[in-house]
């Protein structure tokens, strides 16, 4: 049964196409799906079905839209273990490591978070992609929620649209950074590589917006805390490459052949030339119950390649910091 989502325009989007200020609301379909759905007739605004994803909206119009029935992707289950650190009859929280897939697509039809879902958790199978509401990267370590239930997951899919999850990250990244920030810049497919986002100009793509804190300096690089407002794909791999300041080990979007540090010691050399994924960690997570209605927040520390890398690049800081 297809199910109804409602959303009211708010001051910023006033004026924007509707295929966009959907774009805005929706982080779980991309902006041509979103147009897609329009066109077809699935969704209205204040009552009337609008099939032009181009028309105008404007400040209080109500937007619904009539989610079809979710894709079978055909996942089939498996015994592929979860790091559960929190479960109840509507969710669990997992802890997801480095090189685990979410769920299936292109090029990876199993082995995903979504194959281990249907194996632990069996009533997921009736569920849009299997109760999972985000994403993290494949290798983006860290805290997802997911839902066991179809009213916990509509809840939580609509509490992520209207941006009221909060979702923190830890990442390395190159080069100093002397103060926090934000960036705000919208992400679109890249149209020279359409397996990789870019930023792109305002209106061109979906918002997205990222606030960075510097957590601490090292010689060359900074470990930043970062909170995501939007949740676009590659987000924030994407928005710090924008500002000259690629994740340290990203080889999509940083750089591609390794800087060793001059009088680096031959441990920290070792451990960055074999650190060969984005370092980002999904630290910790806060949303309201979608059943209960209770504050519920969680935190995941970093795995131990990422903070024996910290530790390095602290000492390289002490002992080289002054001298070089």
């Amino acid at each position: 049964m297809a199910e109804k989502i409602k959303y009211i325009v708010t001051d910023e989007l006033h004026g924007k196409r509707l295929d966009a200020a959907l774009a805005s609301f929706d982080d779980t379909n991309s902006r041509s799906t979103l147009g897609e759905f329009i066109k077809n007739g699935l969704v209205s605004v204040d009552g009337t079905i609008t099939k032009k994803p181009s028309v105008k909206v404007s400040t209080g119009q109500e937007i619904e839209v009539d989610l079809p029935e979710p894709e079978n992707l055909d996942a089939v289950p498996q015994d592929i273990p979860l790091d559960i650190i929190y479960q109840d009859d509507d969710l669990i929280v997992i802890n997801k490591p480095v090189g685990l897939v979410v769920h299936p697509g292109a090029g990876v039809k199993d082995g995903t978070v979504m194959n281990a879902m249907l194996y632990h958790f069996p009533c997921t199978a009736q569920l849009a992609r299997a109760g999972i509401v985000h994403r993290l990267d494949k290798d983006t370590s860290g805290l997802m929620v997911i839902a066991l239930s179809k009213y916990a997951q509509i809840k939580l899919v609509r509490a992520i649209s209207k941006h009221d999850v909060v979702r923190e990250y830890e990442a390395i990244c190159e080069g100093l950074i002397t103060a926090g920030g934000t960036i705000e810049k919208d992400i679109s497919r890249d149209p020279h590589n359409r397996t990789k986002m870019a930023t792109v100009c305002d209106g061109m793509g979906r918002e997205a917006v990222t606030h960075y804190r510097v957590m601490e300096q090292f010689r060359e690089h900074t470990l930043l805390r970062l909170r995501l407002e939007t949740g676009r794909t590659h987000q924030i791999r994407v928005h710090m490459a924008s500002i000259d300041h690629p994740l340290l080990g990203d080889g999509t979007y940083g750089i591609k052949r390794l800087r060793l540090m001059k009088g680096a010691s031959e441990e920290l050399s070792d451990a960055l030339r074999n650190y060969r994924h984005q370092a980002l960690h999904a630290a910790h997570i806060e949303f309201i119950h979608p059943i209960s209605g209770e504050p519920m927040s969680f935190d995941a520390p970093i795995p131990d390649d990422f903070n024996r890398l910290i530790e390095l690049l602290r000492e390289d800081e002490r002992v080289n910091g002054e001298k070089l």
